[in-house]
């Protein structure tokens, strides 16, 4: 059994409005040699990341998960399949936020655009991984796990 799932998702479009927005505003204040060059070069600084965040892609690569932001693919993730002792469907909430985030007391998040996502645990660790097929990740991940426990 394999899995490969992209989920699409309109938090680049977000980025891409902050990149107008600041350009514009460095547009606005040419005035100001200062205030317009830190709008211009902070926004085409993130501008990359509306090309990373436009899908999640989430897949079987043998031993391990794979998670992958693209398609400029700066940020992803291997999960070891060794390491995951649980897979559960879960939600998560707006203090996650959407991309990847860290809060302490519920782990990493990873993820897109929307509230579903699968709660790893590995251990004493956290994983969130957001996803808009998550009952399909949660039957897949069980079985992954179950054959690595055999």
């Amino acid at each position: 059994m394999s899995y490969d799932h992209k989920q699409t998702g309109g938090l680049h479009l977000l980025v891409f409005a902050t990149v107008g927005i600041m350009l514009a505003g460095a547009w606005w204040a040419r005035g100001e040699p200062f205030a317009a060059v830190i709008l211009a070069a902070t926004g085409l600084c993130i501008l990359p990341l509306a090309f990373t965040f436009q899908h999640l892609r989430v897949r079987d690569e043998g031993d391990w998960l794979a998670v992958r932001y693209g398609p400029l693919p700066l940020f992803r993730k291997r999960i070891p399949y060794a390491q995951i002792t649980a897979a559960e469907p879960d939600r998560s909430s707006f203090l996650d936020g959407w991309g990847i985030h860290y809060v302490p007391g519920r782990g990493w998040t990873y993820n897109l655009w929307g509230y579903d996502c699968v709660k790893l645990t590995l251990g004493r660790k956290v994983i969130r991984v957001g996803t808009d097929d998550r009952d399909n990740l949660v039957v897949f991940l069980r079985t992954k796990i179950s054959q690595d426990n055999v």
